[in-house]
């Protein structure tokens, strides 16, 4: 049967370095230079607990078993899957070469790489059934990806429609040491599902009501032309005491590249404090562009929206727990 993988290269972090570069990677830089080809499990897991003295075994063999399996399990040819938190999309693609260790990206987080052929076509995470989203929802850098998942992938990184309807599938993976360990991911990412469902006025609504947990006043603008400007943010109210923050709301597929930021930063007055929030992400044009601005913006991608949301939503509005309601769940520390 044919086999895809998820290589989750830093979180997820490393998405456009893979696409860029023609690559999938992994980390684990302290191993890496001994993990060659046809090194066995048990040789891997032991050189772990060498490097990392006191580790937890659960925790050597699961990092362990990732490194083999990148090593020595992926073939040439199988299939390929990389998230990006940030943008909510999946790269698919295909393996076209044995893994190598590159020293020098191993400062980057991609110490052990493979060369992929990558489809041109991304594959937005809500153009996913529910049930390949569950079983694509694994924290783990390196797993076989669910069959159904895997076909629904490629068909639509390939412009086709998936034949059937995923069924409801669990995928095969190694047991990680604590079953609890993954569930503040897999939560957060259902967060970010819940937020990304909503329409546009209302993800306006959420924004203006995450600034005023913050501790300031805002006024959202009606809907039409807004002259670069959603909701306007301060401590009064008016925008009168300082500082007035000026916000931009687009909630889209597509990222924003460097035009939209560049739009919305000439309209801005020298004391203003810009935030720019684009659900679909960034290019890397456009977080240059916010960088070298002269006025202060903060980029919000839908990642920075959710994390900010939940950091504050005690102290949100009824109105705004009404538009993702959250309940809190106590794990061990």
């Amino acid at each position: 049967m044919a086999t895809m993988w998820m290589i989750r290269g830093d979180g997820g972090r490393r998405y456009d370095d893979f696409r860029d570069r023609n690559l999938a990677a992994i980390g684990w830089l302290q191993l890496a230079p001994k993990a060659k080809p046809g090194v066995s499990r048990k040789t891997l897991i032991q050189l772990y607990k060498e490097l990392q003295p006191g580790v937890k075994d659960g925790t050597a063999i699961s990092g362990a078993s990732q490194v083999f399996r990148f090593v020595n399990e992926i073939a040439v040819g199988d299939t390929v899957v990389t998230y990006s938190p940030a943008n909510r999309t999946y790269l698919v693609g295909r393996f076209t070469g044995p893994c190598e260790y590159r020293a020098d990206l191993a400062d980057d987080g991609m110490s052990l790489t493979r060369s992929v052929e990558w489809y041109s076509n991304e594959v937005d995470r809500d153009s996913l059934t529910s049930s390949s989203r569950n079983s694509l929802g694994s924290t783990l850098t390196v797993f076989n990806v669910a069959d159904e998942a895997r076909k629904e992938l490629i068909a639509l990184a390939t412009g086709k429609h998936p034949a059937t309807a995923p069924k409801e599938v669990i995928e095969e993976q190694e047991a990680l040491e604590d079953p609890l360990k993954g569930v503040q991911e897999i939560a957060f990412e259902r967060i970010k599902d819940q937020i990304n469902a909503l329409d546009w006025s209302d993800m306006q609504e959420l924004v203006a009501g995450i600034l005023r947990a913050m501790g300031y006043k805002t006024l959202v603008s009606p809907a039409g032309a807004d002259r670069g400007k959603d909701i306007i943010a301060s401590p009064d109210g008016f925008g009168f005491e300082p500082p007035r923050i000026v916000v931009e709301v687009k909630h889209r597929v597509a990222r924003m590249g460097s035009n939209e930021i560049r739009s919305f930063l000439g309209g801005r007055h020298k004391d203003d404090r810009g935030l720019y929030v684009s659900t679909g992400g960034f290019t890397k044009e456009a977080l240059y562009e916010g960088e070298r601005a002269n006025v202060h913006l903060t980029m919000w991608t839908l990642d920075e929206l959710a994390r900010t949301l939940m950091a504050h939503y005690p102290a949100t509005d009824p109105q705004t727990k009404r538009l993702v309601p959250l309940s809190y769940f106590y794990v061990p520390a």
